[in-house]
């Protein structure tokens, strides 16, 4: 749509990728995530908007969401709003992978984590991710919104103070993850649009299009969520099966068709999360093995050097 209101041909940005401009507007048509990075990075090359992601992420609205934008409108409160969007954020077609984070006290952080290295694009995805999120929350419960902080990993480009503009609340640049940290008062905020029917009948939707529908990479995506929102419960493949009404067997082949072991993918995302706590520098060594579900120390540090080849404590000076 930018590009064709600027009159830049978009056509190129498909070439070798096995899609076609006019499939885009095709609700069937599935876009993996290496052709819909290809896309992003040639799209930024020929507009040259610096401020790209929140250009478009200021335009998106509730209607952009599709059925996750229904089932959130729909919920009893903003609370329940935001657990929805957080299970179900696979079936928007997202290209960052969230996680909930309730562990600091009086707020609510949702967690956005790139699927790949790709720092070219990584202020993109962020920018469009977040605004466009900041979009649907004034959405749902007025234009007045707004989130306590936001952090984001990259240096500040020379645009920042759109940031400031756009997001009404303190940024930091260079932080240890990128995340929106919301006061945990909006939760109980009850919605105008609740309709339980409605509710009902969007949510069965949105479990219809969950992993049974989905691609490999989308059902790794879906699992990563989940064990990212429950790291601290350290949770069996039994438990996340649960979660996504499908039966531990069935799990247990459909991420061994999309390569992926359930114990070493487990154990990638608790040690990413140390890592991360670590850097962070406001934890004990105890404190942070129970954020990723050791209840015994000694045993946190077993599996840290087991991870990483060094100890939880050497890893932290080394930051």
């Amino acid at each position: 749509m930018v590009a064709d209101e600027q009159d830049v041909p978009c056509e190129p940005w498909f070439a070798g990728l096995r899609l076609t401009r006019a499939q885009i507007d095709d609700a069937s048509v599935r876009v993996s995530y290496r052709q819909a990075s290809r896309i992003v990075q040639r799209a930024m090359r020929a507009l040259s908007l610096p401020d790209l992601g929140l250009r478009l992420g200021r335009r998106q609205n509730i209607g952009n969401f599709g059925l996750l934008g229904l089932a959130m409108m729909t919920a009893r409160t903003f609370g329940d709003a935001v657990g929805i969007g957080m299970q179900y954020a696979p079936v928007s077609g997202g290209l960052m992978d969230l996680e909930l984070d309730t562990s600091e006290s009086g707020v609510v952080a949702m967690v956005a984590h790139p699927r790949a290295q790709e720092p070219q694009i990584l202020p993109f995805l962020c920018e469009e991710l977040f605004a466009s999120t900041l979009m649907l929350c004034r959405g749902l419960v007025g234009a007045n919104f707004k989130p306590r902080r936001l952090e984001l990993t990259y240096p500040a480009p020379a645009y920042a103070a759109e940031y400031d503009a756009l997001f009404e609340c303190e940024v930091r640049f260079g932080m240890p993850r990128n995340r929106v940290m919301i006061d945990t008062s909006w939760m109980p905020h009850a919605l105008p649009t609740y309709n339980p029917v409605s509710a009902q009948q969007a949510l069965a939707l949105c479990r219809a299009m969950m992993p049974d529908g989905q691609g490999a990479s989308e059902i790794v995506a879906t699992v990563r969520n989940l064990l990212r929102e429950r790291l601290q419960e350290n949770p069996r493949l039994a438990d996340i099966a649960a979660d996504l009404h499908l039966t531990e067997r069935t799990l247990r082949r459909q991420l061994s068709a999309a390569g992926f072991g359930f114990k070493e993918m487990h154990d990638q995302l608790r040690s990413e999360r140390a890592h991360d706590l670590l850097r962070e520098g406001q934890l004990s060594i105890t404190q942070i093995g129970a954020r990723v579900g050791f209840r015994d120390a000694r045993e946190f540090r077993r599996a840290f050097k087991r991870w990483t080849g060094v100890a939880p404590r050497e890893a932290r000076i080394r930051r």
